[in-house]
């Protein structure tokens, strides 16, 4: 059952929640070098060897052909194509707001002499890791592939890996059809990730690599950000809920659940203020997983992810709840009380803030425009959603007369001669004595 306690001190409280550094243990970095290594010397074999280890799947081919695009619709419902096509404009149009804001004026300035301007610049290549195993995410397809061609990414490769009938999800091809993804591979995991980042005969090695995935997948990224960019440490879900007191109680108990049926390893919680909805939330979800009228679907995978890492973190104010919710830097936050958004102005931390008790995370993960790709291990502390940002790059372009050159000589020779690099001012100086 949900553990429940009461924060003492909000800092160090959370970080023992949070728990230490995100390093992989031994065993498993070892096997992700070893991976990586074969993918580089055997390439293809490789991928369909692993996938026979790990998926228990033989595959004949790699790559998703249009026979098999062609055979995906013929396996999905009109409405679940509408439903794709309508997160596909929620996210679109999102994207393009942000894009324009970007592109609303020319980036550039000239001062004295210097013109400097600054560019946008879409990447040239990205892989969408696009998960399976527990579940399946054609929502995550959308989410990652809809910012990418908004930027205006010229190649646009997504992996996933594959059902035991050797074929993908057929609603998650059908999604990477209708956002106009162009390639699609059946793999997936730690060689998948060795696939996008070194490529192989088939797969082209990419520039950045984009996409949640659970501690192996995870890991892999983070070996792979030695070679190549990735957005972000995007792994298991984390969902807080705060609430004061005014709240459903099992409303908040169906949140929980909802984010947790994810993973085993997801971190869900209620931060509060009022011991009576602490008491309540923990009854409540007790109640839903235990009903044998209304079994729990996935109640495996859910009653292990509360029971392992779910918590009922009581604190003694609203201070000590925001202190200890910014140290925890959780994935997703929802705030349930009357005051939510004032709260959320004290929030630094969290990838995505959710205000009111119409606004579950379970509805962010899908139809609201907002990205469902976001940091979690505390990374929200130093960044947000993935978003069109993650696939342009701004270059700067300047230009100097010579009378800006001669502006700048005095200070460059203070700098680099207090640096211990004469050489660098030597470089001026020889441009503006002749």
């Amino acid at each position: 059952m949900i553990k429940k306690f009461s924060v003492k001190d909000p800092a160090s409280d959370a970080a023992k929640l949070r728990g230490g550094t995100y390093n992989p243990p031994d065993d498993i970095g070892k096997m992700i070098d070893s991976i990586f290594k074969d993918v580089i010397i055997k390439g293809d074999d490789a991928l369909i060897s692993y996938t026979e280890r790990f998926d228990k799947i033989k595959l004949k081919s790699l790559r998703i052909l249009q026979e098999d695009v062609k055979r995906a619709y013929s396996n999905v419902s009109t409405k679940q194509i509408r439903t794709l096509l309508l997160m596909k404009k929620r996210v679109v149009q999102t994207e393009r707001m942000l894009l324009r804001h970007l592109t609303a004026s020319k980036m550039q300035s000239s001062n004295n002499g210097i013109f400097l301007q600054k560019i946008i610049q879409p990447l040239s290549s990205v892989g969408c890791y696009v998960p399976g195993g527990n579940a399946r995410y054609p929502s995550t397809l959308v989410m990652c592939a809809v910012p990418a061609r908004i930027a205006g990414v010229e190649r646009i490769v997504a992996i996933s890996p594959p059902m035991k009938n050797g074929d993908v999800d057929p609603l998650t091809v059908v999604a990477a059809d209708i956002c106009n993804v162009d390639e699609f591979y059946r793999i997936g995991g730690v060689q998948g990730i060795a696939a996008l980042t070194f490529g192989t005969n088939t797969i082209k090695k990419v520039n950045k690599i984009v996409g949640p995935g659970g501690k192996f997948v995870t890991h892999a990224k983070m070996a792979a950000s030695r070679h190549v960019s990735i957005d972000m440490i995007a792994g298991p879900t984390e969902l807080v809920v705060y609430s004061d007191g005014d709240a459903h109680s099992r409303y908040i108990a169906r949140d929980l659940i909802s984010q947790a049926e994810h993973s085993v390893d997801t971190i869900c919680g209620l931060v509060t203020t009022s011991e009576v909805l602490a008491d309540d939330v923990k009854s409540q979800l007790a109640s839903i997983m235990s009903n044998r009228q209304e079994p729990l679907a996935r109640s495996d995978i859910v009653k292990r992810s509360i029971g392992d890492s779910g918590f009922i973190a009581v604190c003694k104010n609203e201070a000590s709840a925001v202190g200890f919710i910014n140290e925890l830097a959780p994935e997703h936050l929802q705030i349930i009380s009357k005051n939510a958004k004032s709260l959320a102005k004290k929030i630094t931390s969290a990838g995505l803030v959710l205000l009111g008790k119409y606004t579950p995370s379970s509805a962010s993960d899908y139809l609201l425009g907002s990205n469902h790709v976001l940091p979690t291990s505390g990374f929200g502390k130093s960044r947000g959603s993935l978003s069109v940002l993650d696939f342009i790059r701004i270059i700067n372009k300047v230009e100097l007369s010579r009378s800006g050159l001669e502006n700048v000589e005095p200070f460059l020779k203070e700098i680099t001669f207090a640096e211990g690099l004469p050489n660098h001012y030597e470089a001026v100086r020889e441009r503006t004595t002749r």
